[in-house]
């Protein structure tokens, strides 16, 4: 049975969306803000957040840029906010989905379903090695130079997609349909999962080397760069 943590403020939202998961077949845990989530997810990790962004005391940005120091498992924001600046702050950090508030709790759990499938995805094959990186997709792992790097569900699964196609050219599209997120709303998306890699696996985020934007087009990997 999956465990899913619901980190929401407002005691009506929480009840509702715990009563209505657990119908469906999964164990819910819950707490009130991002303080008591983080101390839930050392009790026992879940196995996907739904984290609320306006909450007294920790909200929920500060919750995910703690809990994504040191976990990839699946976020989604629920929030009453549909900006495209809140949503890109969200995806910086890490989240990997968004329901706005008010939601209907069947595109909630569509929403739920979708992520932890993903995440959950069998692997076809052990570690690959292009240049300076490493991806192990049974381990669902990766390095960069030897490091090992701490990726998010999402960036996880575009590293995938680019080290088993190096130097091919993927349109922003092509790589919103390979994450399943088009329900995000726009390319944007893809811009701000490539400019976190950057920030992870470049020596010089400034000056990427080996995710090269190929202008009016999309990303490549070159990862003879890095070499």
């Amino acid at each position: 049975m999956k465990t899913i943590l619901v980190v929401e403020d407002n005691a009506g939202i929480r009840d509702m969306v715990r009563e209505y998961l657990a119908e469906h077949g999964y164990r819910v845990r819950v707490a009130s803000n991002g303080t008591e989530g983080l101390l839930e997810t050392r009790h026992e990790p879940p196995d996907l957040i739904l984290l609320d962004v306006m909450m007294p005391g920790m909200d929920g940005l500060e919750f995910l840029r703690r809990y994504r120091a040191s976990s990839g498992t699946p976020v989604i924001f629920l929030t009453a906010r549909d900006s495209e600046i809140d949503k890109v702050l969200g995806l910086e950090l890490g989240a990997d989905d968004y329901v706005t508030k008010p939601f209907s709790m069947a595109e909630l759990l569509a929403r739920v379903r979708a992520n932890l499938r993903r995440a959950e995805q069998t692997p076809t094959s052990g570690p690959i090695r292009v240049g300076e990186l490493e991806l192990d997709a049974t381990t669902r792992s990766f390095r960069a130079r030897g490091e090992r790097v701490n990726l998010t569900r999402s960036e996880f699964e575009l590293m995938d997609l680019l080290v088993r196609h190096p130097q091919r050219v993927f349109t922003r599209i092509e790589l919103l349909e390979h994450l399943q997120e088009e329900a995000l709303g726009s390319e944007r998306t893809i811009d701000v999962h490539v400019r976190n890699l950057r920030a992870k696996i470049e020596e010089e985020p400034s000056k990427p080397r080996l995710l090269e934007t190929v202008y009016g087009i999309g990303y490549r990997l070159n990862p003879e760069a890095g070499a």
